[in-house]
């Protein structure tokens, strides 16, 4: 236990001197370590805990090493955050430079960027917190919104939410693939860009198609039914007003009656003329 205690002081004296104002804190199971000139090593086991600045870290195991604590290295059940850039992540074996902020995750990689609602796994991750740009190797898969990613090797960056495949690329949007030698993704704008040996099929665009034919097609019917219409009136408006068979029929009566009518009217008016000549 005073040995314990001794070499929390001198990492605590060891931080306090570095030119750089950043707190280490840690935690351990047990801890074993020495002290130097030149270089500082101490290995925290069984629940080991390290949180600095931008960086927190669990594992089962460990190790900070190099002049004034620079690196440290994590094995086992690793999981921890960069509270800087708002990443959570997961993996077996883990190293990372306190000053050129890089983090190197290996074996079983987990990176989750919950921020921009992005996933990837990967055998290998590189992480730049200073440019925000993570590079991935080795059965590499990105989930993001609707978007499966799948490729060999990718570069994620963060600050642009832009994904750059190569390496047997594909990307699944809901039922359309797309396949390529290299893909870009633009994350915020879901915009593809496909380069060398592409290949694809886009079912959706064919149901949209099929889709917008069929409502063209409704629309063109009503169109027609409407025009029907319009003619039918057209028609029922002129027949209401071309004389029927009857009508015919009645006028020739009405025509002929007022013919008998004159004709008897002057044949009155004659024989008043005559009459009143015998006079």
């Amino acid at each position: 236990m005073k040995k314990k205690a001794i070499l929390i002081l001198l990492l605590v004296a060891v931080f306090t001197k570095k030119t750089v104002a950043e707190k280490i804190y840690f935690s351990a199971d047990s801890m074993t370590g020495k002290t130097g000139k030149d270089a500082d090593d101490t290995t925290l086991s069984g629940n080991a805990y390290v949180k600095t600045d931008s960086m927190e870290i669990y594992a089962d195991s460990i190790k900070l090493h190099g002049k004034d604590f620079r690196y440290i290295s994590a094995q086992g059940n690793i999981k921890g955050a960069n509270t800087e850039s708002k990443l959570d992540f997961t993996c077996n074996r883990l190293s990372y430079d306190r000053e050129t902020k890089i983090a190197t995750l290996q074996e079983t990689v987990s990176l989750t960027d919950s921020e921009n609602d992005v996933k990837a796994h990967a055998e290998i991750i590189e992480y730049n917190q200073n440019i925000e740009i993570a590079i991935m190797q080795i059965n590499v898969n990105i989930t993001q919104k609707n978007n499966i990613c799948t490729c060999a090797y990718a570069i994620y960056r963060k600050k642009e939410q832009m994904l750059n495949m190569s390496g047997n690329a594909k990307v699944v949007q809901d039922e359309d693939t797309f396949r390529a030698q290299e893909i870009s993704l633009n994350l915020n704008t879901q915009e593809i860009t496909l380069d060398g040996k592409i290949k694809g099929s886009v079912q959706q665009a064919q149901s949209k198609q099929v889709e917008s034919n069929s409502q063209q097609s409704k629309n063109t019917s009503e169109e027609i039914v409407s025009s029907q219409d319009v003619i039918n009136d057209f028609n029922s408006e002129e027949s209401a007003k071309k004389p029927t068979s009857e009508d015919k029929t009645t006028e020739t009566q009405t025509t002929e009656t007022q013919t008998t009518e004159t004709q008897t009217t002057e044949q009155n008016t004659s024989k008043k003329k005559k009459k009143t000549k015998k006079k």
